[in-house]
Parts: C-alpha cells; sequence; structure tokens
C-alpha cells in the first residue's frame, strides 16, 4: 500500500514519537546519567560520520564557484542572525524569551548537507555547487555557531550563563569531524557503499540526543514555560524566517547575475538550517533546562523548510530546458547524425 503523501517522512515521526516519550516519560537519576553518558557517545559517533562522508574530491568540483559559495555563507551566517535580531519585537507579542532564543540559535546554525543537495537535484540545480557550499558551511558552522550564538545571546541575561566555553564546544565537535576526514583515507568507500545503513546510525543518534535534551527539559518544567499560544506563535514566526530568507536568497542570486542552476543551489543551500548539527551542538552549548526550548524551534523548521522547498524544488524541476541542456541536447544531436 503506498504511503498517504500527506504523512511526513518516517525521522519526522520519529522526532515527534521522541518528544511524546519523553515528555510522558522523562528519564531521570541514575538512568539520565547513563543516558547523557550514551548520548556524548553518540554525539563523537555523529560528527565522525559527518567527516568520513564528505568526499573531498566532490568538494574541490564545485570549489571554483567562489562567488556563489560567499552568497551561501553571507545567506546562512549574515542574513539569518540579522533577521533573527529583525524578530525581537514580534517575538515579544507572540513567543516566549526562551521560544525566541532558540530561534537566535536556529538563526546561528550551519546549513544540512543531505537535504540541501537532494533539492538542488530535485530541482536541477548546480549539484557539485551544492556539495561544495553545503560542506563547506557545516565545516565552517562548527567553528563559528558556537560563537554567533554567543553573541547574539550576549544581549539576553537569561542565556548568560548557559553557554560552555566556545574553545571547549569547538574541540568537542571538532576532533571527532577531523578524525572521520582523516579515517577516510581508509574507510571512505566502505562509509560511501553503506551509506543507506549508516543513515539509521545518524538518525539514531539524533533521536537519542533529542529523548535526553527534552527529558532534562521536561524535569525542569519545560512545557509549563511553553503555553500554546507561544507555540502556535513560534510556528507563525519560523514561517515569516523561511519566506523571508527563500524571498531575500532567489533574489540576491538574480541581482548578482547568477544562472537559474546556480539560484536553484543559493536558494536552497541558504535557506536549510541542520538539525543533525544543530541538535547534538545544543547539547554541548546548552544547560539541561534550556535545550527544549532551543531544538524546538529547529525541529519545527526543519520539517517546514523540507515541505516548502521540496514544492519549489518541483517548480523549478518544471522549467523549461536550460541553456547548459541545450547545448547538450544539441551536441548529442549532432553526434547522432554523425553515426548514421
Amino acid at each position: 500500500m503506498p504511503r498517504p503523501s500527506y504523512l511526513p517522512d518516517n525521522f519526522t515521526l520519529g522526532l515527534a514519537l521522541t518528544v511524546v516519550l519523553a515528555s510522558l516519560f522523562p528519564c531521570s537519576g541514575d538512568l539520565a546519567q547513563a543516558f547523557d553518558a550514551v548520548t556524548k557517545v553518540a554525539i563523537g559517533t555523529l560528527f565522525f560520520l559527518h567527516g568520513a562522508k564528505l568526499s573531498r574530491e566532490a568538494i574541490k568540483a564545485g570549489a571554483t564557484h567562489w562567488r556563489l559559495h560567499a552568497c551561501v555563507l553571507t545567506i546562512t551566517f549574515v542574513l539569518f542572525p540579522l533577521l533573527g535580531l529583525a524578530m525581537q519585537p514580534l517575538a515579544r507579542l507572540v513567543a516566549t524569551p526562551d521560544l525566541y532564543l532558540g530561534i537566535l540559535f536556529l538563526c546561528a546554525l550551519p546549513s544540512t548537507v543531505q537535504s540541501s543537495i537532494a533539492l538542488t537535484a530535485m530541482a536541477r540545480g548546480n549539484v557539485p555547487a551544492a556539495i561544495c557550499s553545503a560542506s563547506a558551511s557545516t565545516m565552517i558552522g562548527i567553528f563559528l555557531t558556537p560563537a554567533l550564538a554567543g553573541m547574539l545571546m550576549a544581549t539576553h541575561a537569561s542565556a548568560g550563563g548557559s553557554l560552555s566555553s566556545v574553545t571547549s564546544v569547538v574541540m568537542q565537535l571538532l576532533v571527532p569531524f577531523v578524525a572521520g576526514q582523516i579515517a577516510r583515507r581508509w574507510i571512505g568507500r566502505w562509509v560511501d557503499r553503506h551509506k543507506a545503513a549508516l543513515k539509521f546510525v545518524d538518525q539514531g543518534s539524533i533521536l537519542l540526543v533529542v529523548y535526553t535534551a527534552f527529558s532534562a527539559s521536561v524535569n525542569q518544567g519545560l512545557w509549563e514555560r511553553l503555553p500554546l499560544p507561544a507555540l502556535a506563535g513560534l510556528v507563525v514566526m519560523i514561517g515569516i524566517l523561511l519566506a523571508a530568507v527563500l524571498m531575500v536568497s532567489r533574489l540576491a542570486a538574480r541581482r548578482l547575475g547568477f544562472s537559474t542552476e546556480d539560484e536553484v543551489t543559493v536558494a536552497f543551500c541558504g535557506s536549510q538550517k541542520s538539525l543533525a548539527s544543530g541538535v547534538p551542538i545544543a547539547k554541548v552549548l546548552f544547560t539541561s533546562d534550556m535545550i527544549g526550548a532551543m531544538v524546538l524551534p529547529l525541529m519545527l523548521y526543519h520539517q517546514m523548510q523540507l515541505m516548502v522547498c521540496a514544492v519549489l524544488a518541483q517548480r523549478y524541476a518544471r522549467r523549461g530546458p536550460s541553456e547548459l541542456d541545450r547545448r547538450t541536447q544539441a551536441a548529442t544531436g549532432e553526434q547522432t547524425r554523425e553515426y548514421r
């Protein structure tokens, strides 16, 4: 029986179920300490796999398009934070201070690799450039996200004591990532052959971190601090944020004279935010009573970005053949006539 189109993907359903389980049956005491220890190992494994899966050859293939990459990185690490700060007056009306801090944290995160590339390919965009931009965003984010999140939240007293040392955070995330890149020389082919199976390791690690994080936050009274109207307001703010980024990204690509293929890459690599990086980074950065509110905006944005960008990718895919497509078809036709 085919899966109904209105249902989210299995991972999104798993995230929702994990939040429900953590809300109804949060771990505490010795069990929570055990989960916390396992979570640290899971985070290290997750970033090790991130490093091992990044192909240097694929990165080099799109690395020459520096204007496109500069545009994507500016959207990810400059435009997003500015929009997050600009939404503060609206946040005071429709959300709680904790949820607004979660939006600021969301704005500091790097782009996601898998969905950026998949959406670019679906929309017939510049896939090599997407691989390069998304990979560069992930690597830069390991360094930049903790510092950027600290600057964005510096004016909020409630977050002052919640951020750990940036150096300590970078080392906890960077060392496994670099180790994965080094190990790719020996395990790269094995990783490439087993990407489908390793996806479950990635997703399982994220679900474990989400359960541990929400359990700690629920024990600290998360849902008592987050009324239903504030959650509805959060959805509205996330929708506005995504719409603004997509609009500015496409407009900037056209003003810079990029081709439609490059516009696709800018729009999707610039608008995506990484759940795979964001949840572990939040676990390392924030205290247990804050983690739930920090990752909740990210989880909602993750689902919204996939739904909206999938529709947009289909619209891009229905466009007429590009100049590159026409040249390819012409060359193919000439070769066919030669063989006749």
